[in-house]
């Protein structure tokens, strides 16, 4: 597996399993063939309710610890100060670590420089690699840089052919932040994986759309958060480092870019917000 070196110097896997939305069946089944198939980087969450899952998963897994890289998010809830070091504190019983690799601020609300703070201060403690953040669009991304000590190892955004995040990645190179997508595979939007361009580049290169929106990503230097359940395409998305796509081939596809999200909201509207804060 690539790898990609963060702001502090830790080497991240280009390409990880994301758990969202999985219960903790689907996790004891998933992760173990996930590292089965190479998979080295795991990404969960607080508000994904399957921290303890995904801990006994990797305890089982016989895989060492070293060889892993484990991120975990803080919810909004829990920023300030203190609540955010008791929160990790809560993520680490919960996973059965002592440290993680990356600890993400997974939305932009709330008291989240108090967090951003915290997390400042327990990177200086050792109990996390690296700290970065969610869900940021440009200007909080920015303003959150100009007036803390230190900038985010990763901003983790929705990401896809139909939305590109070219701004978000020009942004966040030119400080050194690595831009990691969710829903890379347009969460499976039929229009993405049957779009003509895509096909036809997949056709050149005898591989799927799937992989092909994968590489390009990668090639522009974006990390990925991939979901499934099912072995045969975790194992196909993993399968992405003996091609490379064109330049040709790569502009081809920027061409696809409608800034649009997929996942049917923005972390600006307010109506997210109020759906977000009904969750425990």
């Amino acid at each position: 597996m690539e790898t990609i070196t963060l702001n502090n110097g830790v080497e991240m896997p280009a390409l990880g399993l994301g758990v969202f939305q999985m219960d903790d069946r689907q996790v004891l089944e998933t992760v173990p063939r996930a590292l089965d198939a190479g998979y080295r980087l795991i990404d969960t969450a607080s508000r994904y309710y399957n921290e303890e899952a995904v801990g006994r998963a990797i305890a089982e897994s016989g895989v060492p610890r070293d060889q892993l890289f484990v991120t975990t998010k803080l919810w909004f809830k829990d920023h300030g100060c203190q609540q955010s070091k008791d929160a990790l504190r809560v993520s680490l019983d919960k996973l059965g670590l002592d440290r993680l690799d990356l600890w993400l601020i997974h939305q932009p609300f709330n008291d989240y420089y108090g967090a951003w703070r915290a997390m400042e201060d327990l990177l200086d403690e050792g109990l996390v690699r690296a700290i970065g953040v969610s869900n940021f669009y440009p200007d909080r991304y920015a303003d959150l840089v100009a007036h803390n000590r230190i900038v985010p190892a990763v901003n983790q955004r929705e990401t896809h052919v139909f939305n590109q995040q070219t701004e978000m990645v020009d942004l966040a190179r030119r400080h050194g932040t690595v831009l990691q997508a969710w829903a890379p595979l347009v969460q499976g939007d039929p229009e993405a994986h049957q779009h003509p361009v895509l096909v036809e580049i997949a056709a050149t290169h005898g591989r799927t759309v799937a992989q092909v929106m994968l590489r390009w990503l990668i090639q522009r230097g974006v990390a990925v958060v991939a979901k499934s359940t099912r072995e045969a395409r975790l194992r196909e998305n993993i399968d992405v480092t003996g091609f490379s796509l064109t330049d040709e081939e790569m502009a081809r596809i920027a061409e696809l870019d409608r800034q649009q999200p997929n996942a049917g909201f923005t972390h600006r509207d307010p109506q997210m917000l109020e759906m977000l804060s009904r969750l425990e």
